[in-house]
């Protein structure tokens, strides 16, 4: 299968922030095969076309290559990369899977210090962790978070802006077919994941035969079953050196299970020790919780008193990293309303900010978000048609009375509203750019 790239400009635009700033190392996370590596290489790409670095200026391993296995030891690494090195020009180092050299820390301290070397990592999320990384590498670092793709990323891979991709089965179809082929495109971006290899995958499938499509379709499942496992038995399981793997897998069942709901480790050990006859205390539970966040399976958005402008200690809230990941283990859609809140929160995140649930009295708001010196409010909600349910949002927002941006995301309306200051926008036209 041909491989094609996909272009991921948020990564692209914070990489190039840091471009020769060769005194911070620049450390890619994320979960397991959200494009890490691949951002190196068009990453690459943009210095060679646009800045004019040569060949020789870029220096690209991987240590689970077995070409390279002579450079696991770290002063071998060192004194290769020197050797290369290209005097009186800037050299870009992007070194890969890096967890897998010993002390690879030295190394990379002691090429920081060279005013020619701009280096880029990645390593496995079950090694470096960002503790760990602030001690190995004495605080001179900056994480870029990637994700799989966004939905934005997703529909520029196919395209889908050419009008009749799909055949409209409605009026309103027939009239706003652009509108149609993004709510079946969300429905796909949604079962099948936004992991850059499922899209080539079906993209792949899309340019043969209909025969190929269920085949893709059922390599995508494959695809993301393996990755799962990989995640559990590599980043979990072998670092917290967990015996019982099948109360793990509960565990995470629950977790994706749960998403959008407020969840308490007490919650979690009731659940199943009723449903599933599976005795377990809350220190595990919390082990287990924190390990799917260090590998970014899952995120966590704690509660924010907004009026008492102070995080709140209990019943966080948890978010997947991906829709596709949750639906291939659980098997069906589950609320529409939660998994759009979880779509959203994911964006947020994507856009920079930093996400809390809001509380005020007795009302909710999803999510408080926060950047720099502002502060926005989402409500999110599937459908508003339904006069309680809109007045039921509304009234959340409207109950906070400072001027930040007031935002509702649902899928029913097709323009912009406003009421009493609150912008109501159809999740379409939030997640995607203006045409």
């Amino acid at each position: 299968m041909p491989q094609t790239f996909i272009e991921r400009p948020t990564y692209m635009r914070q990489l190039m922030a840091w471009r020769d700033k060769s005194d911070v190392i620049k450390v890619i996370t994320g979960i397991r095969r959200c494009g890490k590596s691949t951002i190196f290489y068009l990453y690459q790409m943009e210095l060679q076309m646009k800045y004019g670095v040569q060949d020789n200026q870029i220096q690209q391993i991987n240590f689970e290559d077995a070409n390279f296995s002579d450079l696991l030891d770290w002063k071998k690494l060192h004194d290769h990369i020197l050797a290369k090195a290209v005097p009186e020009k800037m050299n870009y180092i992007f070194l890969d899977e890096i967890q897998n050299v010993e002390h690879f820390e030295k190394a990379i301290n002691s090429l920081r210090l060279r005013d020619n070397i701009d280096i880029y990592i990645t390593g496995s999320n079950s090694k470096m962790l960002s503790g760990e990384l602030a001690t190995m590498l004495s605080g001179r670092y900056i994480t870029i978070h990637m994700q799989p793709l966004s939905f934005e990323e997703y529909v520029s891979a196919y395209n889908v802006h050419q009008v009749g991709m799909w055949t409209a089965r409605t009026r309103e179809e027939l009239l706003n077919p652009r509108r149609y082929n993004l709510a079946s495109m969300f429905q796909d971006y949604l079962h099948n994941s936004g992991f850059p290899y499922t899209v080539q995958l079906l993209k792949f499938a899309a340019s043969g035969t209909p025969a190929d499509a269920p085949i893709a379709s059922e390599q995508v499942r494959q695809f993301l079953s393996s990755l799962l496992d990989t995640i559990v038995l590599k980043d979990i399981v072998e670092r917290k050196n967990i015996k019982d793997v099948s109360r793990l897998k509960k565990v995470i069942s629950f977790m994706f299970d749960n998403i959008g709901r407020e969840t308490s480790l007490l919650g979690i050990k009731k659940s199943l020790e009723s449903d599933y006859g599976i005795k377990i205390d809350s220190v595990t539970i919390d082990s287990y919780v924190d390990s799917l966040l260090d590998t970014f399976v899952m995120y966590r958005a704690d509660r924010y008193d907004i009026k008492g402008k102070q995080l709140l200690k209990t019943n966080s809230k948890y978010y997947v990293a991906d829709i596709g990941l949750r639906y291939m283990l659980l098997g069906h859609e589950g609320d529409a309303g939660h998994i759009l809140e979880n779509i959203v929160y994911l964006e947020l995140i994507r856009r920079g900010y930093q996400v809390y649930v809001g509380k005020i009295g007795a009302n909710e708001v999803d999510f408080v978000a926060k950047k720099n010196d502002t502060k926005e409010y989402y409500q999110v909600s599937q459908q508003i048609e339904n006069a309680e349910t809109r007045e039921r949002e509304l009234r959340s927002l409207d109950s906070i009375d400072d001027h930040n941006p007031k935002f509702l995301i649902t899928m029913d309306r097709p323009f912009v509203e406003e009421y009493k200051g609150i912008k109501i926008i159809n999740a379409f036209d939030w997640l995607l750019p203006q045409e």
